[in-house]
C-alpha cells in the first residue's frame, strides 16, 4: 500500500478520500515528528513563562484576558472540549468525520500548532482502526473554524462521546472501546485542546465530498444530455469547436468537446440533418455554456479546498525565530475563504439540475416534424406516461433553488462580540451536499426519460458510446409501455449515476 506522509506530502481531495477508504496509508515520517516536537517544546517553554499568551495560559474567546495557572493548564484544555460539545441534529456521515480526523492530523503535523506527538499518534490510532467519532451536523458558525463539531470529534480522546466502527450503522460509548484496547484517557496539555477544535476541518471535509460528488454529476451531465438530445432529435452543431474557440471559457470547451464526441457517428444525427427546425431550445443549444459554467465553479472550489487542506488553521500559531519562539494570534481559522466557493458550488449544482429539468420537459412530447408521443407513451390519455416524472424533477429543482441562498451572506455575532462576523461556512457545506443529492435524483429522472425517448427513434441507432450507455440502462430499467409505478425505476436510474458505471463507456 502506498504511504502518505502527514505534514510533509501535498494532500489533495482525492488522496484524502483514499486514506479514508484505506487505499493509501497515512504515516508519521521522521521529518514530521521533528517539526511537531520542536513546536511542542516551544509551547512548553511559553507555558512556563509569566507573560499571558492566548490559549496557552489564558482563557478562550472573550475570556482571553483571564490568566490560567500552570497547574490548571490541562484542565482548561479538557474543559474546552467539554463545553464546546454542544452539537445537535443527526450525526454526519462517518466518512466525513474520518476525513476531519485526517485533515486535522495533516495540519498538526506541519509543526505550527504545538501539540505533542502522542496526541497525534492517538488520533492516527482512531483513523487506522476505523473508530470514528460521532459528530452532530449542527452547531458550527464557521467562526473560529468549526469549534462545536471538532469538539465532538475529539472528546473521545478524553473518554467521552461515542464512536462507530461500521460506517455509522451503530455507535458505541468511547469508554467501551478504550477498555477493550486497554487504552487510557488522553491527558491534554497546554494549547492542545484549542489546537484540536480551532480549524476548518468540518467545512473542508464536506468540501472534499462536494468535489467528489459534483464531479461525478458533471461527468454524467453530458452523457445524459446527449441521450436526451438524441431522443429529442436535436442538433450537435452548437458543440462545434469553432464556436468555443472564439469564446474560450475552459468549462464550456470541455463540455462541447464531450458532447461532440458522444454524438460522433450517430445514425440519429444523420437522419435529421436536413430538418426544418432552425435552432434547438437553450437547454440543448446552450449545454456547453451552462454545463461549462458549473465546471468552472468546481475547478475554483477544488483549488480553494486543496489549498485549505494543506494549511494550518488553528490559533495561535507558534513560530521560532532563532532561539526565541513566539505565538501569534490571528484569524487563520475563519471559514470565509471556503464558505464563499462552497455556496458558489451549490449554485453551480442547482443550475445543472435546472437545465436537466428543462430537457425533461421538452421530452414530454411536442408537435412538429420529429415530435415524440405525448408524455413518452403511446395511447396517452388512458395512460399518463411520464407526465409526473417531470413534476418530480420540478419539485427537486424548486427545492434546490430554495437552498441556493448563500449561507455565507449571513452573520450573527458570537462570543460576547469578539467573534463579530462569522462565515456560516458549515451551513454552506451541508446545504450544498443536499443540493447535489437532489441533483443526482434529477439526473436520474432525465436518464430514465431520455432512454424512453430513444426507444421511439428505433430502428435508428445513436453513437456507439451512447448505445452502450443506453443498453446498460435497459439492462436495469425496461421500456414503459403502460402506466405503472415509476418511482422504483427513477431510483434505479439515480443509482446508476451514483455507481459511475456509465463513465466506463466514456472517458473523455
Amino acid at each position: 500500500m502506498e504511504d502518505f506522509c502527514y505534514g510533509i506530502d501535498h494532500l489533495t481531495p482525492e488522496i484524502a478520500l483514499q486514506i479514508a477508504r484505506n487505499e493509501i496509508r497515512g504515516i508519521l515520517a521522521d521529518k514530521a515528528k521533528e517539526k511537531v516536537l520542536h513546536c511542542y517544546n516551544a509551547v512548553q517553554k511559553i507555558a512556563q513563562g509569566e507573560r499571558p499568551v492566548y490559549s496557552i495560559n489564558t482563557g478562550f474567546g472573550s475570556l482571553c484576558t483571564t490568566k490560567i495557572s500552570k497547574e490548571d493548564a490541562g484542565t482548561l484544555q479538557e474543559n474546552l472540549l467539554k463545553s464546546h460539545s454542544v452539537g445537535m441534529g443527526d450525526p454526519i456521515d462517518a466518512e466525513i468525520a474520518k476525513l476531519m480526523l485526517i485533515l486535522k492530523v495533516h495540519a498538526l503535523c506541519q509543526g505550527f500548532s504545538g501539540t505533542s506527538l502522542k496526541l497525534i499518534e492517538r488520533i492516527i490510532w482512531h483513523i487506522d482502526n476505523n473508530y470514528i467519532p460521532k459528530v452532530p451536523e449542527q452547531g458550527s458558525v464557521g467562526a473560529s473554524g468549526d469549534l462545536c463539531p471538532l469538539s465532538h470529534l475529539f472528546i473521545p480522546l478524553i473518554g467521552l462521546g461515542e464512536v462507530t466502527n461500521d460506517n455509522g450503522k451503530t455507535y458505541i460509548p468511547t469508554q467501551t472501546v478504550l477498555t477493550q484496547y486497554n487504552l487510557t484517557h488522553f491527558a491534554l496539555g497546554a494549547k492542545e485542546g484549542l489546537a484540536l477544535i480551532n480549524g476548518t476541518q468540518f467545512m473542508a471535509a464536506h468540501g472534499i465530498k462536494i468535489i467528489e460528488r459534483l464531479q461525478n454529476c458533471q461527468d454524467h451531465a453530458e452523457i445524459i444530455a446527449a441521450l436526451s438530445l438524441e431522443g429529442y432529435m436535436g442538433s450537435k452543431s452548437p458543440f462545434d469547436k469553432r464556436l468555443h474557440q472564439v469564446r474560450p471559457h475552459p468549462g464550456a470547451r470541455i463540455s462541447a468537446k464531450r458532447m461532440w464526441a458522444l454524438l460522433e457517428n450517430s445514425e440519429i444525427q444523420v437522419a435529421h440533418k436536413d430538418c426544418t427546425r432552425v435552432q434547438d431550445p437553450y437547454s440543448f443549444r446552450c449545454i456547453p455554456q451552462i454545463h461549462g459554467a458549473s465546471r468552472d465553479a468546481l475547478v475554483h472550489l477544488k483549488e480553494i479546498i486543496t489549498r485549505e487542506i494543506n494549511s494550518v488553521t488553528d490559533n495561535p500559531n507558534v513560530f521560532t525565530e532563532g532561539d526565541e519562539s513566539i505565538a501569534i494570534s490571528g484569524g487563520g481559522f475563519h471559514g470565509e475563504p471556503i464558505a464563499l466557493p462552497m455556496d458558489y458550488a451549490g449554485l453551480a449544482a442547482s443550475e445543472l439540475g435546472n437545465i436537466a429539468d428543462r430537457r425533461i420537459y421538452l421530452l414530454m412530447g411536442e408537435k412538429g416534424e420529429y415530435g415524440l408521443p405525448l408524455y413518452l407513451i403511446k395511447g396517452s390519455g388512458l395512460n399518463s406516461g411520464f407526465m409526473i416524472t417531470q413534476y418530480c424533477s420540478a419539485a427537486l429543482v424548486s427545492e434546490n433553488k430554495s437552498l441556493c441562498y448563500p449561507a455565507s451572506a449571513d452573520s450573527i455575532p458570537t462570543s460576547n462580540g469578539v467573534e463579530d462576523l462569522v462565515s456560516m461556512g458549515s451551513i454552506s457545506a451541508r446545504k450544498t451536499l443536499r443540493i447535489i443529492d437532489n441533483l443526482e435524483k434529477i439526473q436520474g429522472v432525465e436518464l430514465f426519460c431520455a432512454c424512453q425517448a430513444i426507444d421511439f427513434r428505433r430502428p435508428l441507432k445513436s453513437s456507439p458510446t451512447l448505445e452502450k450507455c443506453y443498453q446498460y440502462v435497459r439492462s436495469k430499467i425496461p421500456h414503459i409501455a403502460d402506466d405503472e409505478v415509476l418511482s422504483g425505476y427513477m431510483n434505479s436510474a439515480t443509482e446508476i449515476i451514483r455507481s459511475k458505471k456509465l463513465l466506463t463507456f466514456f472517458n473523455i
